[in-house]
């Protein structure tokens, strides 16, 4: 069985952690974090879709093809071939 003052001495020391825990937990944050956290504020611009891309997709939803294993392949070559139409030779 515990003593009084044995108790009392694991109250004190057990005050003394929590209350020094507490105090390090109230200390100020450097000044590097506020420039770090402004920076993934700023999002990168987005390039501007061109006609092909766009029709190539309107041709891709009403084909259905979804995901990358059907839609990616289709948009790539659909693309490349936009491309060769505008230059004036035939598609491969």
């Amino acid at each position: 069985m515990m003593t009084l003052s044995t108790r009392a001495l694991a109250t004190a020391f057990a005050s003394v952690l929590l209350m020094s825990s507490a105090a390090f937990a109230q200390t100020s944050a450097p000044a590097s974090a506020p420039a770090a956290t402004t920076a993934p504020a700023a999002k990168k611009t987005e390039k501007p879709r061109t006609a092909a891309s766009l029709e190539c997709s309107k041709e891709a939803d009403a084909k259905g093809l979804h995901g990358k294993k059907q839609r990616k392949p289709f948009m790539t070559q659909c693309k490349k071939d936009a491309k060769a139409k505008e230059s004036g030779a035939a598609p491969k």
